[in-house]
């Protein structure tokens, strides 16, 4: 059925809501923000309200499959994308860390991810059991381009073809009503599957892009063309990949957005159900844990949250909260700092000082009262590991405001603790004990520990352990003298 032509009158502005009393504890004032011109998720889209909803009660046992597209996406969005050279050091990276499915470009968007997907198609630099994806528009000639950059590759591929769904999109970008696009999708799904033939090594992806603004009944007739068009089996699924292009909702909604298509997508034995969220609300985590606790089988993302806005998500954070919780997160993250130097190469950008694990800060306490709990904690990890007949690194884990050892991922813990003027007597005396085995008395720990704090506000600096170290050591000849 075709859709109406939207109208060309001048939209109206809705006035700004009458908001009912704030309670007298609460003093906030209207702002002066327009941000009356915006409409919420339940004004732009159906949102599908599941009558029991399984994912809230749900938990995550095991690691979806992580498939990284830095390489695609991630490059997409940097000032100077990647040259073959970081492109290929960020491709063995990701290999040594063990993602077993990559995007490794887009073949129709320029001659450098061409010959990057020859390259891995024509070398022996992709191990057998690493799956590769390319990625292509629904348009006839960057189709056939995609396929003629696979030929020859020994590898599995998956060829992921898009196209924009949501109604913003198609009616000002694409200018095509539902039935149009559908027809689109089936036509240049089935050029993919011809120039595929019976090669079982080549697998089918589809992305309706800002699937969470688009109505939920065209994204499952979506998945009934293509599903059928690639023959969707067990033996051979298909990958439909529901993105959250832009946030536009708190995650509970993707969650049900997800869990809908979860319940109700046609030859469901035989499709994959990923997600690609995007971070432009910062929620693109929290998107992705939600995401599989309604039914994601296989999450997209960038190392360190690259991508173009605010990003996508963050694939070391997934990974690593899992970890947290105790579920093996399938990739090696033991020696994250390598990682992190190889990514700021490749991207030329910074990983924040307060990225969730790898940032030089995360792992660091200044204030007193945490570096007291965390000294503590180290002595009981410590005894309990021996009671217990373990070696400390296969104790479980329990220290204060330490959520995983920083040992797991190639951390020292030379950095746990560093002394400033906000620091306490815990934290000074844990320095002090380290770097040279003194071990104070309480009113001894205190008056040094005034000393340690006159000099930190005199300077304003953050001081070292071996300035620690030698204010201890003028400390005991005055005491001396």
């Amino acid at each position: 059925m075709t859709e109406p032509t939207p109208s060309t009158a001048a939209p109206t502005v809705p006035a700004a809501p009458t908001l009912p009393a704030a309670p007298r504890w609460n003093r906030q004032r209207p702002s002066a923000m327009p941000s009356h011109r915006y409409r919420d998720v339940f004004a732009r889209v159906p949102v599908p309200e599941p009558e029991a909803r399984r994912w809230p009660s749900a938990r995550i046992e095991r690691a979806p499959l992580w498939v990284p597209v830095d390489l695609r996406d991630g490059n997409q969005a940097l000032a100077e994308p990647m040259d073959p050279q970081r492109k290929l050091r960020f491709f063995r990276e990701l290999v040594r860390m063990g993602y077993t499915e990559i995007e490794i470009g887009y073949p129709s968007a320029s001659q450098t991810d061409y010959d990057f997907v020859r390259l891995l198609a024509e070398t022996d630099e992709a191990p057998d059991d690493v799956t590769l994806v390319v990625f292509a528009p629904a348009r006839r000639e960057l189709v056939e381009r995609t396929m003629q950059s696979i030929r020859g590759i020994r590898n599995d591929v998956v060829v992921h073809l898009y196209v924009a769904t949501a109604p913003a999109w198609r009616d000002r970008v694409l200018r095509r009503d539902r039935q149009e696009l559908a027809a689109l999708v089936a036509e240049e799904s089935a050029r993919v599957r011809r120039a595929a033939g019976d090669d079982a090594r080549v697998r089918f992806e589809f992305s309706p892009e800002v699937f969470n603004l688009t109505e939920p009944d065209f994204v499952l007739e979506l998945a009934d063309v293509v599903t059928d068009i690639w023959d969707a089996s067990p033996d051979r699924p298909v990958i439909l990949n529901l993105p959250a292009t832009v946030e536009v909702a708190t995650p509970n909604v993707y969650a049900d957005q997800i869990e809908h298509m979860h319940r109700n997508l046609p030859r469901r034995d035989g499709v994959i159900l990923s997600v690609h969220p995007h971070n432009d609300r910062g929620t693109g985590v929290a998107c992705a844990e939600l995401a599989v606790l309604a039914g994601a089988q296989r999450v997209e993302g960038c190392l360190f949250g690259n991508g173009e806005r605010t990003g996508n998500v963050d694939l070391v954070t997934l990974g690593l909260n899992l970890h947290a919780q105790g579920v093996d997160p399938m990739i090696d993250f033991s020696r994250l700092d390598e990682v992190r130097a190889t990514v700021e190469h490749c991207n030329r950008l910074p990983v924040h000082v307060r990225h969730p694990y790898a940032g030089d800060l995360v792992h660091t306490a200044f204030s007193g009262t945490h570096q007291d709990a965390i000294r503590k904690g180290f002595a009981h990890h410590a005894a309990r590991a021996a009671e217990l007949g373990l070696d400390e690194r296969d104790a479980p884990w329990d220290v204060p405001y330490l959520p995983i050892d920083p040992a797991d991922v190639g951390r020292s813990y030379e950095a746990v603790v560093r002394v400033n003027s906000q620091s306490g007597k815990g934290g000074i005396g844990y320095l002090l004990e380290r770097e040279t085995g003194v071990v104070l008395d309480p009113a001894a720990e205190r008056a040094f520990a005034a000393v340690v704090q006159e000099h930190a506000e005199r300077t304003g600096a953050e001081l070292g352990a071996d300035e620690i170290v030698a204010l201890y050591r003028r400390s005991v000849e005055g005491s001396a003298a």
